[in-house]
């Protein structure tokens, strides 16, 4: 009894947030989300500009399943959205998303970057990028290489348990396998210059102070930083390295995402898939690029000058439900050759 009256008020709770958030209208629609508010937000402001319908906005830092799966059907909300493939596709397997079918997501979304039912769709990507020293001659290199003797020392990368990394990892085991994986993550291990720690402009400030030689980060970091956003002591660093658009051997770049999905409960069906539809338009996609520094998904969209200084983006063909099921070996295998355990 006590449990269902816990459920019972935090969907109360959900629908007190989202109706504070905006006035009463007609046409609404209600979005969960990890991501910052303000990110997101000059996407939302355009959707109701452009067709009336008000987004009202929760921002559920951590447990989003739990809290959506609390509320079950008394949810009000109506999309979710997330970062990382792991976690969209985390809420389809708890049965809160529903599929969509929707002529316009999917000319809009590659197939490789949505769930073939239509349970999720990716809205903005984040390439795993190489930092390189802004002098390097070094115009092309793939992940295996990253692993070569070459870089003995030189490398520099955040911890292996982190998303960016065990996407990688679990994309090497999907082209690769399992003991292919294990072999590349002791390698990658030797090659480390320092503990793998702190976050992907740490590797661009290493590269700058000359602790390392290269680094495995994000493409949308550099943006930031090269754009003055972040401050002049990053400015400096992106003014230090160059960036590279690493492939798989005989594949492409791997891209993580942000994406949503619809609701399994949505009271506003309709709105939820008019906004989706909304967010992987091409005007839409480009404010994505100039917000965030993110890769549009849709492949009609501006790019960021500065992201598309890296050159042309070649996607993994691999699909990210594809990669998903190597997720959990992939970071049981960091663990077992002790990647974060810095050895000099």
């Amino acid at each position: 009894m006590s449990r269902q009256i816990s459920i019972k008020a935090l969907a109360a709770a959900s629908l007190i947030a989202l109706s504070a958030a905006a006035p009463a209208v007609s046409a609404e629609v209600n979005i969960y989300t990890t991501r910052e508010p303000g990110l997101i937000q000059p996407l939302l402001d355009a959707f109701t500009a452009e067709t009336g319908v008000t987004v009202n906005t929760v921002h559920v830092q951590d447990g989003l399943v739990e809290r959506v799966s609390a509320e079950g059907e008394s949810s009000p909300a109506d999309v979710l959205m997330t970062v990382d493939f792991g976690n969209l596709i985390e809420l389809v397997t708890a049965g809160l998303t529903q599929p969509v079918q929707s002529e316009a997501l999917e000319a809009a979304v590659p197939a490789a970057l949505r769930d073939p039912e239509g349970n999720w769709f990716a809205l903005s990507g984040r390439a795993r990028a190489v930092y390189l020293p802004i002098e390097s001659d070094i115009e092309a290199i793939t992940y295996e290489e990253l692993a070569d003797e070459e870089w003995r020392g030189r490398l520099c990368i955040r911890s292996g348990q982190h998303v960016y990394n065990t996407a990688l990892f679990a994309a090497y085991m999907a082209h690769h396998g399992e003991d292919a994986t294990r072999t590349y993550l002791e390698n990658l291990k030797a090659n480390q210059a320092r503990p793998a720690a702190g976050g992907d402009r740490d590797g661009a400030r290493d590269i700058a102070a000359g602790v390392c030689d290269i680094a495995i980060a994000n493409t949308y970091y550099y943006g930031h930083m090269a754009s003055g956003s972040s401050g002049e002591e990053q400015k400096g660093w992106s003014d230090a390295i160059k960036v590279i658009l690493p492939t798989f051997e005989n594949g492409g770049t791997l891209v993580n995402v942000s994406g949503a999905g619809v609701a399994a409960h949505a009271p506003n069906r309709d709105e939820a898939i008019q906004l989706l539809e909304y967010l992987a338009s091409e005007p839409a996609q480009k404010i994505y690029a100039e917000a965030n520094f993110e890769y549009p998904v849709n492949p009609a969209a501006e790019v960021h000058p500065i992201i598309a200084s890296f050159g042309e983006l070649n996607i993994d063909g691999t699909s990210l439900t594809e990669i998903l099921p190597y997720r959990a070996r992939a970071s049981e295998l960091v663990d077992e050759v002790n990647f974060d355990s810095f050895e000099n």
